[in-house]
């Protein structure tokens, strides 16, 4: 097998914060293959072809990603952020798990940055203690298991940061987080809505837990919770390095 697959993350949006390691990759790919919004981001040139697909067709994507790398191609999964959160990585693993005939194909995982880090840059540093990430989603898994890791979340005092928090089809789950993470005694901590980031249409917005809305939300959104000591200075946003 002479083909290679490589799993690559397009950063949340703006071309400059793409690492020179993708764009090298991009540049030498044969294949291109990803949800359609992140495929339209590849600029087209002689000799790449563009595979774009459905939101909810990575596990055929990362089959058909395998199966032209096996046929010699240089094929690069794309994904938007960094392909290990919540994107194609998984799913390629997962693929390729089923299909022992292609596990001898050479794979490499390209990191991009995050929604999360992006978001975190422009408000200052609230993801500078304990953090976790939660997928909003319940496409993959139960809503329950959604509301018991909010749960646990807010009981070890994490900022967290929310990604699909949500869409036109389940418009009703991030209310209900947010119900939950008031009901858990977090009503006074800061949130931050960071929608498009590093888009043209970029917009932030901090609040109190108290004042957020569910409709300040939608799938381009990335929303952050605050721990218990997360603070304002200025324009700014932090959390402190030390537990008091």
């Amino acid at each position: 097998m002479t083909g290679t697959l490589t799993i690559a993350g397009l950063g949340p949006g703006s071309d400059a914060l793409v690492t020179p390691e993708v764009t090298a990759a991009l540049a030498a790919a044969t294949d291109i293959l990803g949800y359609a919004p992140y495929v339209t981001r590849v600029p087209p040139r002689a000799g790449l072809k563009l595979h774009s697909s459905d939101n909810r067709e990575e596990l055929q994507r990362a089959s058909e990603a395998l199966r032209l790398a096996s046929e010699g191609g240089k094929v690069v999964v794309v994904s938007s952020g960094d392909p290990g959160v919540f994107a194609m990585a998984s799913a390629v693993f997962e693929a390729l798990e089923q299909a022992p005939q292609w596990q001898n194909i050479s794979i490499r995982v390209l990191p991009g940055i995050t929604a999360m880090l992006a978001a975190a840059a422009r408000v200052g540093a609230p993801l500078g203690h304990d953090f976790c990430a939660i997928n909003l989603s319940d496409n993959l898994k139960p809503w329950a298991v959604i509301e018991k890791r909010l749960r646990l979340a807010a009981e070890a005092d994490f900022s967290i940061a929310m990604y699909n928090p949500r869409s036109a089809s389940r418009p009703e789950g991030f209310g209900r987080a947010l119900a939950l993470l008031k009901d858990a005694g977090c009503g006074e901590r800061l949130v931050i809505f960071a929608r498009a980031i590093s888009a043209a249409d970029e917009r932030i917005e901090t609040v109190t837990l108290n004042e957020a809305r569910p409709e300040m939300a939608d799938m381009r959104t990335l929303v952050i919770v605050g721990n218990s000591q997360t603070r304002r200075v200025g324009r700014w946003v932090y959390a402190p390095r030390q537990v008091r």
